[in-house]
């Protein structure tokens, strides 16, 4: 068998910032406007702050103005959905990203429908799930969009493939399978009442874990030359998959760390240009 093909999201998360980096001073040569990313980081997670402050050098990186709006922990529902609607309101906000998990008392989809769908460069409303599952104009889930740009970008066939997907949350195992069927997949999800779980997974061509468990996909479930996307990330550098194991049986897959993360920042910016973009009227060369 060949050497499977790294799916290296660090090196086209790159990529694609330089490309950002040039619409970017487009917009503010034409406009005189730099665009914005606001992000809310509610509470004091230190996994929440680390990935805040990766997001905002992402920003600087590519020239963007990060805006981080910290609130306390015991904040109300009401009170970051007041903050949100203001962000709405402001006319130099392009994206609004609320920083998930929110301390378990403030209703988290709540806060999310609250946020405008035009600015909503997270995909995390349900009105923009719904635009994307309908294949209409919308913008999309950040981990499952790079998920989806490392898949083309590689040349990864979907068409026609069983894609199997580990895990059911609302801002990733869901709306991947959606984008995944999308672009003409055959799509099993499975969760924590699935029967026969490693049965399942073996018939997959590609195989999304996203369950938040280290390792846990074994490699004994996957089966010969099939694509694996890891977007697990725990304590140790660890993803949801055995890759020590896996990797010689498959085709292609995503390293921990190093595959799906730098994406999923890349897919928020680039949404985020693109919201500026939609905002002034300018078409991306």
């Amino acid at each position: 068998m060949q050497t499977p093909i790294v799916l290296d999201g660090k090196a086209l998360a790159k990529s694609i910032e330089q490309e950002l980096a040039a619409r970017v001073q487009r917009i503010k040569e034409k406009t005189g406007t730099v665009p914005m990313l606001a992000t809310i980081i509610v509470g004091n997670d230190p996994a929440s702050a680390t990935y805040v402050r990766m997001k905002c050098n992402a920003c600087k990186r590519i020239g963007m103005q990060p805006l981080k709006i910290e609130m306390p922990e015991d904040s109300t529902t009401d009170d970051v959905i007041r903050q949100i609607q203001a962000l709405n309101e402001n006319p130099d906000v392009h994206g609004i990203l609320l920083q998930h998990p929110v301390p378990r008392h403030i209703d988290e989809m709540a806060c999310f429908n609250s946020i405008d769908i035009a600015k909503d460069v997270d995909g995390v409303n349900t009105a923009t799930f719904g635009r994307m599952a309908m294949k209409m104009d919308s913008f999309k889930s950040a981990t499952p969009l790079g998920i989806m740009t490392l898949l083309k970008h590689y040349k990864i066939p979907v068409e026609g493939r069983e894609a199997v997907v580990i895990g059911r949350s609302p801002i990733l195992g869901k709306p991947v399978a959606m984008m995944l069927l999308n672009e003409n997949a055959t799509v099993t999800i499975c969760h924590s009442k699935t029967e026969n779980l490693p049965d399942v997974v073996r018939r997959a061509d590609i195989v999304v874990a996203a369950v938040g468990k280290p390792r846990f996909v074994k490699a004994e479930w996957v089966k010969e030359g099939c694509v694996l996307v890891d977007a697990g990330y725990n304590p140790g550098n660890i993803g949801d998959i055995d890759l020590e194991n896996a990797i010689a049986k498959c085709s292609a897959y995503t390293p921990v760390p190093g595959g799906v993360g730098p994406m999923t920042i890349s897919s928020l910016i680039r949404q985020t240009v693109e919201s500026a973009e939609k905002r002034f009227g300018i078409a991306a060369e």
